[in-house]
């Protein structure tokens, strides 16, 4: 009797200490969500730390947040001081003459001001969506080269090759589809940024900082 009394309190004891170890191990262990788009989440296990102590990059939601992180992704790895070889600026890959049109005239103080790239990014996505709303309501939920037109994919495609030439692709059924310096065209941002929500995203006909 007094034998089996002892193996059970030594069990409880073992039990009692790994349901500990395992709880540590749940409490320092860090799942840290950032918003990137769902195709490019990875698992990252940093070298400094002991193994099984994981690193998320997962998933976004698929609102305005997560609708502008995505591009911010495509364009730069959401770097805002990138400046590329043809000189786009910063986390959406701005050119100097669209700044200039939403009255942005100074790119080193854009290139350092955070907050600035994030309201001229909604600045721009409001001035577009005013430029192709008549687009955006003949053309969402139709089918153009095999995808399904979405508001955001329209919104997406301006970023990339401006207002005008998403009018071309849309009212020529995909036939004039432009592409930037680097190959990427319209069709591409119609699929890749397609189903997000941008309804808060308000039309605006001067769109401006």
């Amino acid at each position: 009797m007094r034998k089996k009394i002892i193996f059970i309190a030594l069990s409880a004891l073992i039990l009692t200490a790994f349901t500990e170890d395992r709880y540590l191990f749940f409490k320092e262990s860090k799942k840290v969500r950032y918003n990137l788009p769902k195709a490019n989440a990875i698992v990252t296990v940093k070298k400094d730390i002991e193994p099984f102590k994981v690193f998320f990059t997962p998933t976004m939601d698929n609102m305005y947040i997560g609708f502008k992180e995505a591009i911010a992704f495509k364009e730069s790895r959401g770097n805002y001081k990138k400046v590329n070889r043809l000189g786009y600026l910063g986390k959406y890959q701005f050119g100097e003459s669209t700044l200039n049109r939403i009255r942005i005239f100074d790119t080193h103080t854009f290139l350092n001001d955070p907050k600035l790239q994030e309201d001229a990014f909604y600045a721009l996505c409001s001035l577009n969506k005013w430029i192709l709303i008549r687009d955006i309501k003949r053309s969402v939920g139709k089918k153009i080269n095999g995808v399904e037109i979405t508001e955001s994919g329209i919104l997406a495609a301006a970023h990339l090759a401006g207002a005008g030439n998403v009018k071309k692709y849309l009212r020529s059924n995909g036939e004039l589809n432009a592409m930037d310096e680097f190959g990427t065209d319209v069709h591409q941002y119609m699929k890749k940024f397609a189903g997000f929500d941008t309804s808060f995203i308000k039309p605006v006909k001067n769109a401006r900082i």
